[in-house]
């Protein structure tokens, strides 16, 4: 366990601890809350600057590819349409820069800046912390620059979609539709990307929700988050009974008695069979909000409706390199006798995936001898294996794979004995692949393979043509 990580939980037992006191006075977050938050906001300030930069730039490409494709067809159209792209990319890009003035809310980032606001102006929860009030300085620069960068992004988001409408507009009548799907694509995965790192600032280990829960929980904070937070700014949040402001605002409201009682009397004169109607009413109304928030989900939530049916996503695109890798092990019994392998070569494995359809990677495995058979069970190490291998998609959960393989099939005494090329056997294989999900608690989905040796007859000894496998993917 991480220091920092033993900071909080003895922190958060101490917390609990002091709540049963109802003291709100005695709350001490720990260093390590405020540090994860200034390493956290940096980088995804980072990262979505570094995507909001290329998508921009994909953008220009796009264009310029348009201008060139245009000015050999229409040269003046050419000149009209994009006489004015580099001062209008130059207003973008200035426009980006002070859009901070405009925030857009986003609940977990509202939460954290307001947060950090409160222990600015309450340093006694974080009075036990180590250069506290410097560190909170730090992280609430963080946050807010992430904040800007959410703006500068929303902004470049929208001039992506203006910049397609406007080429869609100008090239109605002139064959243009496979560069327009590329803008189309450009913005769909640029709003994509957006919204990944919202949901990344979401704090998912248990120890930073505590925090935030157990802060959330004192009447100092509550009082403070809802005079303070963006949240309050756009819908003026209840305060206290006596707060002048609060009772100016909701002055002439229903109260929730008030309307409790309306819609009882309204059921009592309906008859008896006025409460089933309304359960079926509001039953009704969930259905097609239900089905409204499915729609909204399909087209991402953040581009516009007509950019999905127009190409094929590739959800590779909005996740960054890490993420885009598999790991997974495979295994394939060799030399059968009767119902007993001979060896089994277990393989552990890597592949990249740049794209949903396919997926190229490397493994490495190890070849396990079993004994002659059921009676004679003798457990050793038989060789070594080096793999690559490439997968396509070809219909459903059915793929093309091919692969190029080393495989050593003799016991390794030492390392001296791999170097002697003559010693290892070479396989070309090819074949289908066929991907099943599965439920286990380590392994997400299950590849049954069968595969064609290509150089199996020119190997000595000889090895079967025919390859059956299976594997396993942690994700």
């Amino acid at each position: 366990m991480k220091k920092g990580s033993i900071l909080i939980a003895v922190t958060l037992s101490a917390v609990l601890h002091l709540q049963a006191q109802n003291s709100d006075s005695l709350l001490q977050l720990p260093s390590a809350y405020l540090d994860n938050i200034t390493y956290k906001a940096s980088q995804l300030e980072q990262r979505l600057d570094n995507k909001s930069k290329k998508a921009l730039q994909q953008l220009l490409k796009q264009e310029n590819k348009i201008k060139r494709k245009l000015g050999r067809i229409d040269s003046l159209k050419a000149k009209e349409i994009f006489s004015h792209t580099e001062q209008q990319y130059q207003n973008i890009l200035r426009k980006a820069k002070n859009a901070g003035n405009n925030k857009q809310y986003i609940p977990s980032l509202d939460t954290l800046v307001t947060s950090l606001k409160f222990l600015q102006q309450n340093p006694q929860f974080i009075s036990s912390v180590n250069a506290g009030d410097e560190k909170l300085k730090h992280a609430l620069t963080k946050v807010t620059r992430l904040e800007d960068e959410f703006q500068k992004a929303e902004e470049i988001k929208k001039f992506i979609q203006e910049r397609k409408q406007f080429l869609r507009d100008q090239l109605s009548n002139l064959e243009f539709t496979k560069e327009l799907k590329k803008i189309s694509k450009t913005g769909y995965y640029h709003a994509q990307y957006i919204s990944e790192i919202k949901e990344l600032i979401k704090d998912k280990r248990r120890a930073g929700r505590k925090v935030l829960e157990l802060l959330g929980k004192t009447s100092l904070f509550q009082k403070f988050f809802r005079k303070n937070s963006h949240l309050a700014s756009l819908f003026r949040m209840p305060g206290e009974l006596d707060d002048p402001v609060s009772l100016v605002n909701l002055a002439g409201l229903q109260t929730r008695a008030s309307v409790n009682a309306l819609i009882q009397s309204q059921l009592s004169s309906g008859g008896p069979n006025a409460q089933q109607q309304l359960q079926q009413n509001i039953a009704q109304a969930q259905s097609a909000l239900n089905k409204l928030k499915d729609k909204i989900s399909q087209v991402g939530g953040n581009g516009t409706a007509d950019e999905m049916p127009n190409f094929k996503i590739n959800n590779q695109r909005k996740k960054n390199f890490w993420k885009k890798w598999e790991l997974g092990v495979t295994t394939q019994n060799n030399k059968p006798n009767s119902l007993f392998p001979v060896t089994t070569d277990v393989t552990m494995q890597a592949g990249f995936r740049p794209h949903d359809n396919y997926v190229v990677g490397v493994g490495i495995g190890g070849l396990i001898g079993w004994g002659r058979d059921i009676r004679h069970i003798d457990i050793s190490s038989q060789g070594m294996s080096i793999k690559s291998f490439a997968e396509i998609k070809i219909r459903g959960s059915f793929h093309f794979a091919a692969g190029y393989e080393m495989n050593y099939r003799s016991e390794i005494r030492n390392i001296e004995q791999l170097k002697d090329r003559s010693m290892w056997q070479y396989s070309g294989l090819a074949g289908l692949s066929k991907v099943v999900s599965v439920k286990s608690k380590f392994f997400k989905k299950a590849r049954v393979q069968i595969l064609w040796d290509a150089l199996a007859y020119r190997s000595v000894p000889r090895q079967p043509a025919i390859v059956f496998r299976i594997g396993y993917s942690f994700k």
